[in-house]
């Protein structure tokens, strides 16, 4: 069934969405997203579905009809019933047209004799069925299904009056289009929504346009100018007041697809001026090579956290809800990250949704491959992204922590000394807290990189839960660790391991002792955090030389509420050494706004990035 909506009310024109035949398949238009289909109609079918999607384009001049229409039906119809429907919709519109094309009487002058005329109204021309018929090697098919038809389908067409329409079977479709609303200038735009179909990006070809809007606000006269190519755009400020166009081809190994466009719903606006990631940046210009690696760990703010009524009232009342919009922030933190030019990037709070709509893509045309772990079923969780051409990915491993705590016989003889507490035991389990390890090999060295990831708890008095946390952690990465030499028929020094996250913790507390002093006594006081959940004669050891690559820096989170060193990148000392730290912004940069985020820092956070470099 076809179903019309207003033009508008959405930014596509045309997109896709089968969810199951005996739902309506419907066709979202507006003026910003469409799909040129020229002289074809399009069949595609999803193995193992039974569902088949027909789309073609009928003009007909004479009636001022132009018009894509498109039909869920499946592949065991019968395409005579198909037909019926086709021709039922074809004739409505050429009837619809018809009845526009009626003219009104022409106001008949007064005669000097006084006598009145009767105007005669012209009667517009109803137009009866038309003829549609699917035609092979030059014969009407009838009484077969759709699945017959398509497993014979050389020389197939479908036969709409006196045109003919060649029958393409899966074919690169684009099913969804759409631009963001908030474009600023000196920043990339590419699409927030980009769904393809017997296609990938690979093959794709993008070619962007800018255009101002007439006073008419007619799309259709826009003058086009071409300012771009590929998936993605790097504005500027000549691009200010203009509206953003991207044509869209898609493709695959073997063939591309009808062009599909989508036009930005607002005009390039002026950016935020100079950032101060921009001046880390001048730190970071180059690439790195041979024993050298750059790491990046940056608590990017998830939106479920940045964007709601708690938080623009009390979290960031400083901050203009604007710059707290996930359309807004994502643009700076995008720019931030791949001007960091890291090898390794540990990111926490990553929406499931910026992790496949932004990050991950984005980051793929600069070279990086991504891994995701979510934290429960929470919608964010910590993702690691690592430059393809300096590293190989060995294997990646991921756990919540609370949830394995009682049951991996890595850590049985730890688990033994706390269970009898419940209240202790109940708090812990229940955390969604994830670890993420991923092992990667060096191309250009051959060394073996263990690097964690993770984003502990945050509660103040949970000092106790954070400490358990590590140490279960710490437990899991040395385990992994040990079996390492023998699976990879590689030496132990051959391996380091590089811990980054955000913490939670000052450098005050248990986890900062236990990272870089190896060991926590039973009395330390972070156990009594929790009087009623009280950790009693534990003690917490780990086997690793490590130390924090970037020190403990005044601030790594900044807030009105709070401000303090909460995020780490740990380094193994006896196989790694540090050779740069990239300087973190001042005081007076993290205060312009009140704190941070702000109009020009997109996250709580600040990232760290640092230089590490293998010992030989």
């Amino acid at each position: 069934m076809l179903r019309q909506v207003d033009l508008a009310i959405s930014t596509i024109y045309h997109r896709v969405r089968f969810q199951s035949c005996n739902n309506l398949y419907r066709n979202f238009a507006s003026q910003a997203h469409k799909t040129k289909i020229m002289n074809k109609v399009y069949f595609r079918n999803e193995p193992g579905s039974a569902e088949l999607q027909i789309s073609f384009r009928y003009k007909n001049p004479e009636m001022n009809v132009d018009r894509e229409f498109n039909f869920c039906r499946t592949m065991t119809e019968n395409i005579d019933d198909a037909l019926v429907r086709i021709r039922n919709n074809i004739s409505k519109e050429l009837n619809k047209k018809s009845k526009k094309k009626q003219k009104k009487p022409k106001q008949q002058s007064q005669p000097e004799d006084g006598t009145a005329t009767i105007p005669i109204a012209n009667k517009a021309e109803v137009v009866q069925d038309i003829a549609v018929d699917f035609i092979q090697s030059n014969e009407k098919l009838s009484s077969v299904t759709f699945a017959q038809m398509i497993a014979d389908s050389k020389e197939l067409s479908l036969q709409v009056l006196d045109d003919k329409f060649e029958v393409v079977v899966n074919n690169p479709w684009v099913c969804n289009l759409v631009l963001p609303q908030s474009i600023l200038a000196g920043f990339i735009v590419y699409p927030t929504k980009m769904e393809l179909q017997f296609s990938d990006r690979k093959h794709s070809i993008g070619t962007w346009y800018k255009g101002k809007k007439p006073s008419s606000g007619n799309l259709q006269q826009i003058e086009w100018i071409k300012c771009g190519t590929g998936l993605s755009y790097t504005t500027s400020t000549a691009d200010i007041g203009y509206l953003i166009k991207l044509e869209l081809q898609p493709g695959n190994a073997n063939c591309l697809g009808p062009l599909a466009e989508a036009i930005s719903k607002n005009e390039v606006q002026a950016g935020p001026g100079k950032c101060p990631f921009e001046e880390r940046h001048i730190f970071t210009e180059n690439r790195l090579s041979g024993d050298q690696f750059r790491v990046v760990s940056y608590n990017i703010l998830a939106d479920l956290y940045a964007d709601s009524e708690h938080t623009r009232t009390f979290l960031f009342p400083y901050c203009p809800p604007y710059a707290l919009s996930l359309d807004y922030r994502r643009q700076l933190f995008i720019k931030e990250i791949i001007g960091y030019n890291g090898d390794i990037m540990c990111l926490q709070e990553v929406d499931t949704k910026v992790f496949d709509l932004d990050l991950k893509p984005i980051l793929l045309e600069k070279g990086y491959q991504g891994l995701m772990q979510q934290k429960g079923s929470s919608g964010e969780g910590v993702a690691t992204f690592y430059r393809s051409d300096r590293f190989e990915m060995i294997r990646t491993m991921g756990m919540n922590i609370g949830e394995n705590v009682p049951t991996l016989p890595v850590f049985r003889e730890l688990w033994e000394k706390i269970k009898d507490n419940s209240k202790l035991v109940e708090r812990l389990v229940e955390r969604a807290t994830t670890l993420q390890l991923s092992i990667l090999k060096s191309k250009e060295t051959g060394k073996i990189l263990c690097i964690a990831n993770t984003h502990l708890y945050f509660h103040p008095d949970a000092d106790h839960i954070r400490l358990l946390q590590v140490g279960f952690s710490m437990l899991y990465i040395e385990n992994i660790l040990k079996k390492l030499p023998t699976e990879l028929a590689t030496t132990e020094d051959n391996i380091s391991l590089v811990f980054c996250g955000d913490f939670n913790s000052v450098p005050e507390c248990g986890i900062y002792k236990l990272m870089t002093e190896k060991f926590v006594d039973s009395d330390y006081i972070d156990w009594r955090s929790n009087a009623e959940e009280a950790v009693r004669n534990v003690t917490l050891s780990q086997p690793f030389s490590i130390a924090s690559a970037c020190g403990t820096p005044k601030y790594t989170n900044f807030t009105h509420a709070f401000a303090a060193c909460l995020d780490y990148i740990f380094y193994q000392t006896d196989r790694l050494t540090v050779e740069e730290v990239i300087p973190l912004p001042s005081d007076e940069q993290l205060k312009t706004h009140t704190a941070i985020p702000s109009v020009v820092f997109p996250s709580d956070h600040v990232a760290l990035v640092t230089v590490l470099k293998f010992k030989t």
